[in-house]
């Protein structure tokens, strides 16, 4: 038997905000799940992406802590956008609706464009198009 890598599961602290934020991000997440203590979407290809909020996962690790860090994350999601446009102007987006956006948009030297946004628990999302 080969395990095959099947999902991304995130822990949230506000579903609602949440959903909003992936949702700007193409995420088709169902309608209600802003009221479920778990909510998740598929993503071409078959990846799933896993919202659970805080208090459910205490219920079944009711010695999980959120990490401490504001240093930055350590795991990011990777969104390929269509073109270097659409990097800045999604990132422009999120920006303006309230999102840290961690790294403006800039020409990488390894031929992308790249930007970093935070969701709002502090995940980062990088955002980049070529290559």
């Amino acid at each position: 038997m080969t395990p095959r890598f099947d999902a991304v599961g995130l822990v949230v602290s506000d579903m609602a905000a949440s959903l909003a934020f992936y949702r700007r991000l193409g995420f088709d997440f169902p309608e209600g799940s802003e009221r479920q203590p778990h909510a998740e979407a598929t993503v071409p290809g078959g990846m799933r992406l896993l919202l659970d909020t805080e208090e459910v996962v205490r219920s079944f690790h009711p010695g999980r802590r959120p990490p401490s860090s504001t240093a930055g994350s350590r795991v990011s999601l990777a969104l390929r956008c269509e073109t270097p446009a659409e990097v800045d102007a999604l990132y422009d987006s999120l920006v303006a609706a309230g999102h840290h956006g961690e790294l403006k948009p800039w020409d990488a030297v390894w031929g992308q464009r790249y930007a970093i946004v935070h969701d709002p628990d502090g995940n980062a999302v990088d955002l980049y198009a070529g290559s």
